[in-house]
């Protein structure tokens, strides 16, 4: 199952904090050799703050050798700046936990400012120490301490690229932490903030593009970071299909992460019986999701996808039966989906039996049971229940002499097949008149500049930080 592990791709788009714990699971799954397996988190911890973590790697890699004396200093080094910043952070807590500065802040920040600087004489200086002490308690690995200093500079600095940072911070210290609710409103309000920054549209194609390009990579990283969340929430599930089928995250996917389509693949299946209730993408997940699996199967095939593809596009119910049985194996071994892994098999069969029954008229019950893997009775049960959960009691009838089951299902009217195939139709025409009027107006804008352009030549690099910024990979410490 080796072949199938995906954690060497997502690991480079992971802190090393989040890291730790996907390396964890690695270890208790056996695909890889221990010692590799540890030599990678020792290589992880050995640039942060966690000396005794650190340690105690070392120590299982190297049983026969002396702990090196650096890791003595580094723990006192860091004890003394733990001391330096915690002192320089609490004089602004001091300030900011009185119940009368609390009342007198505002919505406005500089405002805020202003008033903490007339009144007790606290700057943005001051204001930057809960940043630098947060990102040292998250190094250190105290991800709660941290989450609370985050969360008091971004209520009070002005500076945008550290509160984008901070963001990240207080994200992922919510995820370590297991504030799963937290952690949901910040991956929300994270996704608002990268989805806000959309590439303008600028003569200088440099600016565009460098501006498209940091957006690309903050969706990629942030898809990734989600998974966390999505897999650990009550409702992550759905709403990690409501997020991830969205045009620019799917678009994301496709582009720069296409391993990410087997947890799309895994929650569409999981989720089968809740999409059907709800509105929005999910309802109609599975079909969409089939088709982008055909298109990117010739960069990243694993067996939970081909088992859709087998499924819905081949109907060889025989390869699906294998795969399926693969995929149990790949879900069991993920990180991510190993809670999930009955959920997984008893609606993969649901899958299984719905397509068969859909395109049989006559089906013999003990070769449906073989192919779900399942005794005659077990079988019998499964197929009463498929059923009542398909709806087609009146069209379908069990003949126990025979064990068969007889499904008479009358032919869709034409009318609803012409309706079925144009639904949608005028609102995908109104966005493409819409996207033509956009190109044909930004055409017209750029004519005048051209023109006065001619003879006079072009600013190299003119407008780069300004326009075009955009988010990056995120940095929460500096070890990110």
């Amino acid at each position: 199952m080796a072949e199938f592990d995906i954690t060497q791709r997502l690991i480079p788009y992971l802190d090393r904090h989040l890291a730790f714990p996907v390396l964890a699971f690695l270890l208790e799954t056996s695909l890889f050799p221990d010692a590799d397996v540890r030599a990678a988190q020792y290589e992880l911890a050995r640039e942060t703050n966690m000396v005794d973590f650190t340690i105690e790697l070392f120590e299982q890699l190297h049983s026969d050798e002396e702990v090196p004396p650096e890791f003595a200093q580094k723990r006192e080094a860091a004890i003394q700046t733990n001391q330096r910043l915690q002192s320089e952070a609490q004089v602004v807590l001091d300030v900011i936990e009185r119940e009368e500065v609390a009342q007198a802040l505002r919505q406005d920040k500089i405002q805020n400012l202003h008033f903490l600087k007339e009144n007790y004489n606290l700057t943005i200086e001051h204001i930057s120490a809960l940043y630098t002490f947060g990102q040292f308690q998250y190094t250190h690995g105290d991800y709660s301490g941290a989450a609370d200093y985050l969360y008091h500079f971004r209520i009070l600095s002005t500076d945008s690229d550290l509160n984008i940072s901070a963001h990240w911070g207080k994200l992922a210290c919510d995820i370590l932490s297991g504030q799963w609710d937290r952690a949901l409103e910040e991956l929300n309000s994270l996704r608002d903030i990268v989805d806000s920054r959309v590439p303008a549209v600028s003569s200088l194609p440099s600016i565009s593009s460098d501006s498209a390009l940091s957006q690309l990579q903050s969706r990629t990283w942030l898809l990734h970071w989600s998974l966390f969340v999505y897999f650990n929430h009550p409702q992550g599930r759905t709403l990690l299909l409501d997020t991830f089928l969205s045009p620019g995250y799917l678009n994301t996917i496709q582009t720069s992460c296409p391993w990410i389509l087997r947890y799309l693949t895994a929650a569409a299946i999981v989720t089968r019986k809740v999409a059907a209730t709800v509105s929005g993408r999910a309802r109609h997940a599975l079909k969409e999701i089939v088709r982008v699996i055909q298109m990117e199967e010739y960069q990243y095939a694993d067996p939970i996808t081909r088992f859709l593809k087998e499924l819905y596009i081949e109907f060889d119910f025989d390869a699906a039966q294998q795969s399926l049985a693969t995929a149990a194996q790949v879900v069991e071994n993920d990180f991510f989906l190993s809670d999930l892994k009955q959920d997984f098999l008893d609606n993969a069969r649901y899958l299984i039996s719905e397509a068969y029954c859909r395109i049989h008229q006559r089906i013999d019950i003990d070769d449906l049971s073989n192919r779900l893997n399942l005794s005659q009775e077990e079988g019998e049960k499964w197929i009463v229940n498929l059923i009542r959960d398909m709806r087609m009691g009146a069209d379908a009838k069990i003949d126990l002499e025979k064990n068969v089951i007889h499904i008479n299902r009358p032919p869709t009217p034409l009318y609803q097949n012409v309706i079925e195939r144009t639904r949608g139709l005028a609102f995908r025409t109104q966005a493409l008149g819409a996207a033509m009027s956009r190109r044909a107006a930004g055409e017209n804008a750029d004519a005048p500049d051209e023109g006065k352009g001619k003879g006079k030549g072009r600013r190299a690099g003119g407008g780069g930080p300004q326009g075009g910024q955009g988010l990056v990979a995120p940095a929460i410490a500096s070890e990110a």
